[in-house]
């Protein structure tokens, strides 16, 4: 058992390292992208693309205060973004009584792809 874990230990730390790097990484290729006033280019076989998205991040406590009933409440337990969406798509929450409750983020996202 003590192999399992020190490979666990090793592979997690691997982990954050590969994450560190990545996050440097994306962190250049955003930046050279804004130099450039670019969202999308070509480089080598590559192809990278910038795509810009809005995400709301909820406020607990306001999110309860809208929500007035218990129920729906329990469904979510807290504020999860995609739970959110659901019920608002199915009916069981209104947009409007969500007003106020979140922050809308601009998030981007960077896809990078084999050119064929």
């Amino acid at each position: 058992m003590e192999k399992i874990v020190k490979r666990y230990f090793q592979l997690k730390q691997q982990q954050k390292e590969t994450e560190q790097e990545l996050k440097e990484l994306r962190d250049e290729i955003i930046g050279y992208c804004r130099e450039q006033g670019t969202a999308d280019f070509i480089s080598g076989p590559y192809r990278v693309k910038l795509v810009s998205q809005t995400r709301k991040e909820y406020d607990d406590e306001k999110l309860f205060e809208a929500l007035p009933d218990l129920e729906v409440w329990k469904l979510l337990s807290k504020s999860d973004p995609g739970k959110i969406a659901g019920l608002v798509k199915l009916g069981v929450v209104k947009e409007e009584a969500l007003q106020g409750t979140y922050e809308c983020k601009e998030i981007t996202l960077l896809q990078v792809d084999r050119v064929k």
